[in-house]
């Protein structure tokens, strides 16, 4: 067998004039076709090297089916619509009545349409551009970040503010889950139980998550996820069907909840945040999108954008309906968490706060799964630790445990929506996709894309500014009446 072989041009064997100018194409030293028995020197065995290649394509691709995010790809159009419903409706909806009292009707209104708006926006370019390059799909958010402005600069745009979104979720959902957990005991107790602490509660709920996020990948928190979806659309009629039963209070004011100017000011600014965080499903669609199948005949963003469209119209009747009636009934009087509000009936209470509890399960999941695969990514490809069960139960338990833990140390529920809210979802769904947008597509200046995508960002540049600094404000007020681990 011939190791190396010299190949001369046709125009050369067959004597034609430019046989001196075409020469020999060699990929070794000539003499070495003469000998086939040795290996001519500096010249390597082209098969060892494909063979090192294969194999280290296998072993890449063995790591990618074990990973949380590529592993699975079978998902069907409605995965994605209950996914969606998930990640997005949530805590915040709850949080969204108290919004309206701080931002009053008008303003109130504006700025929930102009966020469904602008988000769904968002959310269609990121469907868009998940497989823009023939041949390749950006899994990942950081992924797309990298082709937007480069392989290290797109590194560390996206990942540091998707996983101060994904981590800050899962601290307040951790909270969240406490804090329901708590009101339903209280309600079923109703004083005839022992008080306790809500530190407890938080543990409670987070011993589910020690079990749960053991599950490989998103498929296979489907059922969790789909549960937490109904779950959602239950609590949210609960919580405007039931305000719309006990009615108007008698002394109700719509005047805005603050009565200094700067309480308005910061109030005005920490709504901005609590809004914000009711729409923060873009920092997992990626992920989500990346579980459908796809083939050039039938790419993924067909069934992946016909499935947000189903979990936009369900994030409408979550909304709208809750925002505006919690508001109309209770007015500046109601509490941070409208379910707070809302005592009686006891029993449609205590269900709609388990409600809440199953619904941020799921929504945990949904969060922690992007977290888990940057995790895992680093520890198996970076580190090189090898990848299986015992990786996956240590790491993931670490995670969990350190989102409790932060939990139980700073259970302000309110201040943590607008200060989450405005820092880390204003950029990831309001304004980065369309930065990205703007770099990888370049439209022509001042067409109706141009002109689309700068206002998007200018108006998520002013959220992510002025919503933190009434977040903190309301966390330092919070903190002053708090005792740490009570």
């Amino acid at each position: 067998m011939f190791k190396c072989r010299s190949f001369r041009d046709k125009s050369a064997m067959a004597g034609s004039p430019s046989s001196k100018n075409a020469g020999s194409r060699r990929t070794c030293p000539p003499w070495t076709a003469l000998q086939p028995e040795f290996e001519a020197p500096g010249c390597p065995d082209e098969t060892t090297s494909v063979e090192i290649g294969d194999e280290r394509t296998a072993k890449e691709k063995a790591i990618d089916d074990w990973l949380p995010i590529t592993s699975s790809r079978n998902a069907k159009w409605w995965y994605s619509a209950f996914h969606n419903v998930t990640a997005m409706v949530g805590a915040g909806v709850l949080s969204l009545p108290y919004a309206m009292s701080e931002l009053g009707w008008g303003p109130g209104i504006a700025v929930l349409v102009l966020s469904w708006i602008i988000t769904l926006y968002t959310l269609w370019q990121m469907v868009e551009m998940h497989e823009m390059v023939p041949g390749k799909r950006f899994d990942r958010y950081h992924e797309l970040g990298q082709h937007a402005f480069g392989e290290k600069l797109g590194l560390w745009i996206v990942v540091p503010q998707q996983l101060v979104v994904e981590v800050g979720v899962n601290i307040v959902y951790m909270v969240t889950g406490g804090k329901s957990l708590k009101k339903f005991h209280d309600v079923i107790c109703d004083g005839k139980c022992k008080n306790i602490k809500t530190t407890y509660f938080i543990m409670i709920f987070a011993s589910v998550h020690f079990v749960l996020s053991q599950l490989p990948n998103f498929n296979s928190i489907s059922g969790v996820s789909l549960a937490a979806a109904v779950m959602s659309l239950s609590y949210s009629t609960i919580a405007w069907g039931a305000s719309v039963d006990k009615g108007k209070l008698p002394d109700v004011d719509y005047s805005i909840r603050a009565t200094t100017t700067p309480g308005k000011v910061f109030g005005f600014f920490g709504a901005l945040g609590d809004v914000a965080f009711a729409y923060a499903g873009h920092n997992v669609v990626l992920e989500i999108q990346a579980t459908i199948p796809s083939t050039p005949e039938k790419p993924s963003k067909k069934p992946m954008w016909k499935g947000v469209v189903v979990a936009y119209i369900v994030v409408a009747l979550c909304y709208f309906p809750v925002s505006l009636v919690g508001y109309w009934a209770f007015g500046n009087k109601v509490d941070d968490n409208i379910l707070i509000t809302l005592n009686r009936p006891k029993w449609l209470i205590a269900a709609a706060n388990m409600m809440v509890v199953i619904h941020v399960i799921g929504s945990y999941q949904i969060y922690a799964m992007p977290v888990f695969d940057m995790m895992e990514t680093v520890l198996v490809k970076k580190l090189r630790f090898p990848p299986g069960l015992m990786l996956r139960l240590i790491a993931r338990t670490v995670y969990v445990a350190f989102t409790m833990f932060v939990a139980i140390t700073f259970p302000f529920f309110g201040g943590l929506l607008g200060f989450f809210g405005g820092f880390a979802f204003a950029p990831t769904t309001y304004f980065l996709p369309c930065i990205m947008w703007l770099a990888i597509y370049k439209p022509k200046r001042f067409s109706l894309s141009w002109i689309a995508n700068w206002i998007c960002i200018i108006l998520g540049v002013l959220l992510m500014v002025l919503s933190p600094i009434g977040g903190l404000r309301q966390i330092i007020m919070d903190a002053k009446t708090y005792e740490f681990y009570q």
